[in-house]
């Protein structure tokens, strides 16, 4: 019997026939748009992870500078800046060094995107007792807080330059103004 030949049941010839240069093109092409579209998607979703993670960090940079205020009276200067939460040697010469602790324990110098740190150690969203800090964001660019920047304060639709972070939210007894 010929190995190209095959027998059906009702007796007749077919011939083995393997896939086409043009059909397994095809597959291919099709393969790669959704591989595309499946990477599309996951792309997508880790520009939000890392935002979500860079507010995460903001948090904890926000407890850290807490406890440091805690044991100083005081936020860290702009020229400690950050990195005063792990590096003793960042402490401002004429504070206390036997008040100094580690407050984190992994150098956070720089967001998720490669960014350094902003820092002002007095705000200037309002509350002059307060500080500042923000990343960048994803596009590495300083947009005064907004656009894709991650901040220490909560965003306001309206660029209006106030202290949204003291800002409550509000209350259902002053809304029975209009009825």
């Amino acid at each position: 019997m010929n190995r190209m030949n095959r027998w059906n049941r009702m007796g007749r010839r077919t011939s083995a026939r393997g896939f086409t240069l043009i059909e397994v093109m095809i597959v291919i092409a099709i393969v790669l748009a959704l591989s595309a579209i499946v990477a599309l998607r996951l792309f997508g979703r880790k520009e939000q992870a890392d935002v979500s993670l860079t507010q995460t960090d903001v948090n904890n940079i926000k407890r850290a500078f807490s406890l440091f205020r805690l044991d100083f009276n005081r936020w860290p200067t702009e020229e400690e800046g950050v990195a005063v939460l792990w590096d003793k040697e960042k402490l401002d010469p004429e504070a206390d060094q036997s008040k100094w602790q580690k407050y984190l324990e992994e150098p956070m110098e720089k967001d998720r995107w490669g960014n350094p740190w902003g820092y002002h150690q007095q705000s200037e969203r309002g509350d002059e007792s307060e500080y500042d800090l923000w990343s960048y964001g994803p596009n590495g660019e300083d947009e005064n807080g907004e656009g894709d920047d991650v901040t220490s304060w909560r965003k306001t639709s309206e660029d209006d330059g106030g202290d949204s972070r003291l800002m409550a939210p509000p209350s259902s007894s002053s809304s029975g103004s209009g009825g």
